[in-house]
């Protein structure tokens, strides 16, 4: 099975910015995607979006790389540059909305492919959560404000979820198992 040129041309120009004859080439099933990402990588190619044939059915698979970012700000813009006409500003309550669709993700379902995750496991660790937490703390709405705190002392302890693990926990509520599991979003950390 192919996608055919137009839908894939659509896809690539829409998702990524990029022209269509600068997108990936589409994979076959069983293709190994990540040897495909790793060649482009080391020959300066834009790895951002590709589409992968299962079953008979192409899903996009947008690409992000832990190597590019080192905090959430990062992330954010990371994960902007693969959206339609969209920029996120690193809100988790908006992510949790773009990965929906509609909001220049694919609204039937994709990969979300993470490579170098876990350099972003380290990046998006207690550490930065509590940054990330601070910066809440000088907004909120006062009656919130101790849980805020709450939340801080227990990731000066390293206890409770990081920046990572609240970003890869919104990611797999719209797949297999999440509570909005009808989206289709599949998570693959590499």
């Amino acid at each position: 099975m192919t996608v055919d040129r137009l839908s894939r041309a659509r896809l690539s120009q829409c998702v990524t910015g990029v022209p269509p004859s600068l997108g990936r080439p589409i994979l076959a099933a069983g293709q190994d995607a990540l040897s495909a990402a790793n060649e482009d990588a080391a020959v300066g190619n834009a790895l951002h979006t590709s589409i992968i044939i299962t079953g008979g059915e192409a899903l996009p698979v947008l690409v992000i790389d832990g190597g590019n970012f080192s905090d959430l700000d990062g992330f954010a813009r990371e994960f902007s540059s693969l959206l339609c006409h969209y920029a996120w500003n690193g809100n988790l309550d908006a992510f949790n909305d773009i990965l929906r669709g509609g909001f220049g993700t694919p609204e039937d379902g994709w990969v979300f492919r993470w490579i170098n995750s876990d350099l972003s496991r380290a990046a998006l660790s207690h550490h930065a959560t509590i940054r990330w937490l601070e910066q809440i703390l000088r907004t909120c709405h006062p009656s919130n404000r101790a849980s805020v705190r709450a939340r801080i002392s227990d990731a000066q302890q390293g206890r409770g979820p990081t920046l990572f693990d609240m970003l890869v926990e919104i990611v797999r509520a719209h797949g297999a198992g999440g509570e909005e599991f009808e989206d289709g979003v599949v998570l693959e950390l590499m």
